[in-house]
Formats: C-alpha cells, sequence, structure tokens
C-alpha cells in the first residue's frame, strides 16, 4: 500500500482540482498521497446518482487497493465469477472464468461497483488524506501568471454565484467529457465527437428475479453477460451485493442533435428487442421507465491538442483528453491510472520546483498515458 508522503508547508504544491467525479476524487487521493495539498471544485450542489456501475477491471483495482481502498470497496463490490458472451437468440458463445484469471493471472479483483458506491469511497478516502471537497463551486477561468509561476482560478460559489479567485500551482481539469477546462486550455469550444450510438439504462431490484429459473443465476451466480446482435448489443451485471441489477442496451442513436440525455419510450426500447433471447425480453418487460443518452468520445492522437500548458501549471485528465466508448469496461479505469500516474510524477515536484521541472513532469504523464488511453478509445470504438 502506498503511504502518504510528509512535507512540510513550504513545499507542498497547492492543486487545485476542478471537477469531482471518480477522475477527479482518484487525482485528489493520489495527489494527497504525494504530499500535496488538495481542493477539489465541483460545480453541482449536491452529487446525484449519474451514470452506470462501473466495472472496475484488475488494472484499476490494483490501483485502488494501492491507495488503501480494498477493504471498504470490496464490501460493496459484486465480484462476477462468469464473463459469458452470449448470442442475441440466446445462445452461449464463449464463457470466461473471471475468479480463474483472478487468481492465476491478474492478482487483482475484477469488481461491478454502483458509481454512488465508488464515488463514496473515493470521496471518503481523500478527505481523510486532507483534501477539502467544494460543492457549488463553478469554474469560470482559468488564468496563468504573467512568469507562468502559478495560475489563478475564477469560481463563482454559492447559490448565489458569489465571485471568489483562488491561486494555485497546478490546477488539474478532471470536468468530464464536455470539460471547460479542455475548452479554456485549447482556447475553443472543442466538443466531444458523436459516436453514432446511445445507451438504455435498465436498473432494477432483483427481489423477484431468483424466484425465477430463468433469470435465477444472474443474481445467485453473479456473472457478466454480453448480447451480440445485429446493430445492437447489452450488457447485464448485479451490483451492490446482488441486490440491484443493471442491463445497459447499445443501439443507433436517435436523439435530437442538441440533446445529450433524456427519457426514452419503454415501448420503443422494448420493441427494438422484441426477436432477442426470451430473457432480456423478460427484463424488459419490468420496465416502467428508462433514460437514454447519446455516447460519444474524443480520441488521443500524436495529433490532439496536448493535455497541459506550456507554463506547467495547467493539465487535464480522463474523459476531458480520451472519453471512450463504454465496450470496454474502461473509461473509469483510464481515469483512475491517469490520477495515480500524476500523482507519481508529482512525486519530485515542490512548490519551489522550476517551471521547467513542473512542464517535465506533465510531459512525463502525458507520454506514459496518451497512447495507452489511444489504444482503449480506438478498440473500443472497434468493438
Amino acid at each position: 500500500m502506498r503511504m502518504q508522503i510528509e512535507r512540510d508547508d513550504g513545499t507542498r504544491l497547492k492543486i487545485i482540482v476542478v471537477g469531482a467525479g471518480l477522475g477527479g476524487l482518484a487525482t485528489a487521493v493520489s495527489c494527497q498521497l504525494a504530499g500535496h495539498e488538495v481542493a477539489v471544485l465541483e460545480s453541482a450542489a449536491a452529487m446525484g446518482e449519474i451514470g452506470a456501475g462501473p466495472q472496475t477491471l484488475a488494472n484499476s483495482s490494483r490501483v485502488l487497493t494501492s491507495w488503501g481502498m480494498g477493504g471498504q470497496l470490496s464490501k460493496c463490490a459484486t465480484t462476477p465469477r462468469l464473463c459469458n458472451m452470449i448470442g442475441w437468440r440466446g445462445e452461449t458463445i464463449s464463457t470466461w472464468d473471471i475468479h480463474k484469471s483472478t487468481r492465476e493471472e491478474w492478482g487483482s479483483p475484477y469488481w461491478d461497483l454502483h458509481r454512488v458506491s465508488l464515488h463514496r469511497c473515493l470521496w471518503n478516502r481523500a478527505v481523510e488524506l486532507g483534501a477539502e471537497v467544494r460543492a457549488n463551486s463553478r469554474v469560470t477561468d482559468v488564468r496563468i501568471a504573467a512568469d507562468g509561476s502559478y495560475a489563478t482560478v475564477v469560481v463563482r460559489q454559492g447559490e448565489k454565484g458569489t465571485r471568489a479567485s483562488m491561486d494555485a500551482d497546478l490546477v488539474i481539469g478532471a470536468d468530464g467529457i464536455r470539460s471547460y477546462c479542455r475548452d479554456l486550455l485549447v482556447g475553443r469550444d472543442d466538443p466531444p465527437a458523436k459516436s453514432g450510438d446511445m445507451a438504455y439504462r435498465v436498473l432494477l431490484n432483483t427481489d423477484d428475479m431468483p424466484k425465477d429459473p430463468e433469470l435465477r443465476d444472474f443474481v445467485l451466480d453473479p456473472q457478466v453477460n454480453y448480447w451480440i446482435g445485429p446493430e445492437c448489443h447489452v450488457v447485464s451485471y448485479v451490483l451492490r451485493g446482488g441486490k440491484q441489477f443493471i442491463m445497459v442496451l447499445l443501439v443507433p442513436d436517435d436523439i435530437p442533435e442538441d440533446v445529450v440525455t433524456q427519457d426514452g419510450n419503454v415501448e420503443v426500447m422494448q420493441a427494438l428487442f422484441k426477436d432477442w433471447d426470451p430473457r432480456v425480453r423478460k427484463i424488459l418487460s419490468t420496465c416502467s421507465q428508462v433514460k437514454k443518452w447519446r455516447l460519444c468520445t474524443r480520441t488521443p492522437t500524436p495529433s490532439s491538442p496536448c493535455w497541459y500548458h506550456p507554463s506547467g501549471t495547467f493539465v487535464l485528465l480522463g474523459d476531458s483528453v480520451h472519453a471512450t466508448l463504454p465496450y470496454l469496461a474502461s473509461g473509469a479505469g483510464m481515469a483512475i491510472e491517469d490520477a495515480s500516474v500524476l500523482g507519481l510524477c508529482l512525486l519530485c515536484i515542490s512548490s519551489s520546483s522550476t517551471p521547467q521541472e513542473k512542464l517535465h513532469a506533465l510531459r512525463v504523464y502525458e507520454m506514459c498515458r496518451k497512447p495507452r488511453t489511444q489504444r482503449v478509445v480506438e478498440k473500443a470504438y472497434e468493438s
């Protein structure tokens, strides 16, 4: 387990993280472990239940465990035994023994977690290590000092939108796929690319599922299931120790041009899968409402914008630079890896480091992360 580095007040970097999502809080944990002083600014007044249940693969569970979070996360995680590839009519194509891979190859678990549970554990760990997390704090500008030695973050706080400013040795933009920090860094609006796909998300309590012979094993013998069909595919797994069942249905995008997410029509969704595996149809028949959202991407390439400002005082991570489709279950994992690598790169940096030294640390961070995230984003798109 990584131990927190002890630094005196004169050597800690003052770091502001913009965004208190999974990537932002992971960054707070990693930078606090590196001995720095972190404040996280979140525009939302309160953190709600946003998104689905991230599958935490061995690469990211290993990082989280090294941060001292393994015990808490294992209490709220489901560890699936099998991963099944299933044809859209219901025939099994292949089965992968996840537990065997955990024992013999990875040495770190595969967790299915409710996003709220993972978010809460990251928040608690960040605060435990000394980070400050401020809600209802919307960043409106990031200004680099004339000599490039620090950055000033302009914030509107509270219900009245009171204007305030905060200085930092380093500002880290972790504000998601529609990142305002990215727009500030590149100097223009830079929206993500539409993928042509959208997702329906169905989240159900599992109280009655064990009573159904066709659905029982989905809950009592936790599995990740992928149904592969024409122009569509479906993913399902259980959360919160088998108390909740999530099904995500990936289909061609029909959301209006300027809309990101909206209420879905249950009957339209059911009609798309009327000829599919009877188990899929049975689960969808229990739905009374559903949300759908557009899937967008950001592919990092050698020619895409740099992730950091040349002053070494401003850098991006997570979906703001490499938003991926969910088909490899790696969106949250890549942000957690980013946070880990950035924290390690900042181990040798202090408040007395030169701008060139800070810039070098950020350059190494991007060199480590950009090629890997490019491969993940491209592979997910191919899938």
